[in-house]
């Protein structure tokens, strides 16, 4: 899979995605949003995969829009309010759709600046570890935007509306420690110790039955977004698909049987 400004790599049980535009701080390009996209697809498919890393090259998780492109009105930032409503649609908009689509767990390594739609792209992840050095911010209305690719649900829905509204409308950039204490990212780690905290996260996610932890995962998401009737009789039925599955099986002989149970994702 040839792939532009994303890297993409997989060491079982890992599937490790890269932002890859590294002079450029990771800012998105068309051809970014499309190997994330490709990436992100890839990486569900593959039985091999259970839990997908997401970081970025260089110094920065990611810069969200490019500022230059966007000033000399190029490529998704060209055109009319019409033609540019189209764009997001079409292009940067169809990365958060493409996540939520996403059952396998995703972790984001927060290894510098997450500005803007780097920022939601951080949200979008379903747990955050961040580098001691990183900063992260809302910072549109600094710009004369909005969050255009559903950064204001997806940031609420991760902090909490109040302050997700403080940052958005301030547009202020707080650095690791404050975004480990509004809930933001769950750990803060020195900048080389990153990946390797991000990793055993994965790993002792990806020692569970992957089946249970993508039905669990799904059943989360969906129940938030539904009442208590709703959240039940969607638990039941994935209770009745995930009991009958050999790695339940396998699990509870595994307990009684005092050893460490082998999953086969079936």
């Amino acid at each position: 899979m040839e792939l532009t400004d994303v890297r993409y790599a997989v060491d079982s049980p890992f599937a490790t995605i890269i932002l890859d535009r590294p002079d450029a701080r990771n800012a998105y390009s068309e051809a970014m949003v499309d190997g994330l996209l490709a990436a992100l697809a890839a990486a569900s498919r593959d039985d091999q995969v259970r839990v997908i890393l997401l970081t970025g090259a260089g110094q920065a998780f990611s810069a969200g829009g490019d500022l230059k492109r966007m000033r000399d009105k190029v490529g998704m930032f060209a055109g009319g309010p019409v033609t540019l409503r189209h764009n997001y649609v079409a292009h940067i908009q169809r990365i958060p759709r493409a996540i939520q689509q996403v059952d396998k767990p995703i972790i984001a390594a927060i290894n510098g600046p997450a500005i803007g739609a780097g920022l939601d792209l951080a949200c979008m992840c379903d747990l955050r570890v961040a580098a001691e050095s990183a900063k992260m911010g809302s910072t549109f209305v600094k710009v004369g935007l909005i969050p255009g690719d559903g950064g204001a649900y997806l940031l609420a829905r991760t902090v909490g509306l109040p302050k997700a509204l403080e940052l958005i409308l301030s547009g202020r950039v707080i650095d690791a420690r404050e975004a480990q204490r509004i809930g933001l990212v769950g750990a803060v780690v020195p900048d080389d110790e990153l990946m390797a905290r991000a990793t055993a996260l994965g790993e002792t996610i990806a020692d569970n039955a992957p089946l249970a932890v993508q039905l669990a995962k799904r059943a989360a998401y969906r129940s938030y977004d539904t009442d208590l009737e709703g959240a039940l009789e969607l638990a039941a039925t994935y209770q009745g698909i995930v009991q009958t599955s050999d790695d339940h099986l396998e699990a509870v002989d595994a307990l009684l049987s005092k050893r460490k149970p082998h999953f086969q994702g079936r």
